[in-house]
């Protein structure tokens, strides 16, 4: 094999590798930080959220796709652009559909985003529909 076809191979190689990188893991504090952390012992009944486990992974699974942990704003963002770039700037609903599908539908909060430098983010929600059965997005309407 010639020198020429040994490069472009580990080129191509090299090149695939891109595709098995893991992605992003949320950050944590310093093992000392969370040793001082204290949980109720109790959890609050107040303001909690049960999410049965297929909802929660529809959720996530489609928050994912949507706004990648990760996902870095241009150099030049709007302050617009960077709140739309924030997970916490978005309302989630979830619908359970037929067939093992659940609608998952991410529309930016009402008082999120508003007021700043840069287009207005669009008030249509974008929703998506996740087969939960075997973890695929069939469609997303935006």
């Amino acid at each position: 094999m010639g020198r020429m076809s040994l490069v472009s191979l580990g080129l191509i190689l090299l090149s695939g590798c891109a595709l098995f990188r893991s992605s992003p893991r949320p950050a944590k504090v310093t093992p000392e930080e969370a040793a001082h952390y204290k949980f109720p012992v109790v959890l609050p009944t107040e303001g909690q959220h049960v999410l049965p486990g297929p909802i929660a992974a529809a959720i996530a699974f489609a928050m994912e796709d949507f706004l990648p942990l990760g996902t870095k704003p241009p150099r030049d963002a709007t302050p617009t652009e960077l709140c739309a770039l924030r997970r916490e700037s978005y309302d989630v609903t979830a619908v359970p559909g037929p067939e093992n599908v659940v609608f998952v539908s991410f529309a930016v909060r009402a008082n999120a985003c508003r007021d700043l430098q840069g287009p207005s983010l669009s008030d249509t929600p974008i929703v998506y529909a996740v087969d939960v059965g075997r973890w695929l997005i069939l469609s997303v309407q935006k």
